[in-house]
């Protein structure tokens, strides 16, 4: 179990997709946590996530405005913290490649400016989220992403005889959240028409609990320096246009700037340090520091193929059309049906 009644969690961009999830299955799940700080610099999401979780029936939220930008600040919204998930992040691919600077100053120092907040408090266990697009990165975004992860990692050789670990999730596409592809079509199919992108475009998918899942086990298991991927489908672009548009027209409008065909979450390049923990695949430091201490631990982890390489496209877990229907009902719009 990750939390209990003295646990105090600062969330960083709590206000988004994957914050409001974390929040509700966090508070269900443990209703006696002393605190939990969701960190974001938007008062308008702030004060609505305010209305679904009022003050007198979730006295253990607080809402902390703040940028990672600023780490005095970060400093103050620690004070008294255990556990960090650390969510806040700037995503949207074609932004990235006309704004760069602004994602360096979010993705990038923001991270080192978390990162030196939490050696500097009380701070035990940290999990940054990252994205299949921090994988053999083409785009600036997901460069962004990649050496954030990096930093996270790095975290774990300067934190002394501090009990404290950095972690890392790494995952794709979430099913539904903000900028998604699922929402775009559902909006779009209104007008009869899905423009696709590439008709070969493939993508993982995941969704927002158990993204959160992902997160509340990392923070229960991590050893400290693991880069965590799970083990989740991919969709074809066309069957979820299929799936949520058979009589829209489908007219193919060529790959935005930055977007990849296929999406990776493991390398060949990182299967050396690649290990199989059955539901997640977990990326080690190449030092060998955290195998040495999965084994002990007596944690079992199987070493993957040299070689080895996880792609969307060539995974062998692929949602079928009636698939994608159900889980857009089940985790998107209940009242769902195709157009």
């Amino acid at each position: 179990m990750p939390f209990n009644a003295s646990s105090r969690i600062l969330l960083t961009g709590g206000t988004g997709s994957f914050g409001k999830a974390f929040i509700a299955a966090t508070l269900q799940r443990f209703p006696d946590l002393k605190r939990l700080v969701v960190y974001s610099r938007d008062e308008l999401k702030q004060w609505e996530l305010q209305q679904l979780f009022p003050a007198d029936q979730f006295p253990q939220l607080r809402f902390f405005l703040g940028d990672v930008r600023d780490g005095e600040r970060l400093r103050r919204a620690l004070e008294g913290c255990d556990t960090v998930v650390h969510a806040a992040a700037l995503k949207q691919v074609p932004a990235a490649e006309y704004n760069p600077m602004e994602f360096v100053k979010t993705n990038v120092l923001g991270a080192e400016n978390l990162i030196q907040a939490c050696l500097d408090t009380q701070v035990q266990r940290v999990v940054a989220l990252s994205t299949d697009k921090a994988a053999a990165p083409i785009n600036l975004y997901g460069a962004t992403k990649l050496c954030s992860d990096k930093l996270f990692i790095a975290a774990n050789n300067i934190k002394g005889d501090r009990d404290l670990r950095f972690s890392v999730v790494r995952y794709g596409n979430v099913m539904g959240s903000r900028g998604s592809v699922i929402p775009f079509f559902l909006q779009k199919a209104q007008s009869g028409v899905l423009p696709i992108t590439d008709p070969g475009m493939t993508r993982f998918n995941i969704s927002l609990e158990e993204g959160v899942q992902m997160v509340l086990w990392s923070l229960e298991h991590a050893l400290g320096g693991e880069l965590f991927v799970p083990k989740i489908p991919s969709y074809r672009i066309t069957d979820v246009a299929e799936a949520i548009g058979p009589g829209c027209e489908k007219p193919v409008v060529g790959i935005r700037p930055g977007e990849k065909i296929h999406e990776e979450m493991i390398t060949a390049s990182d299967s050396f340090s690649t290990v199989d923990l059955g539901d997640y695949y977990a990326i080690l430091p190449s030092d060998g520091s955290v195998q040495q201490a999965y084994q002990q631990a007596g944690r079992p982890a199987q070493s993957v193929p040299q070689g080895f390489a996880y792609n969307s496209g060539s995974n062998p877990d692929f949602l079928s059309v009636e698939q994608i229907r159900d889980l857009i009902r089940e985790h998107v719009d209940a009242a769902f049906q195709p157009c």
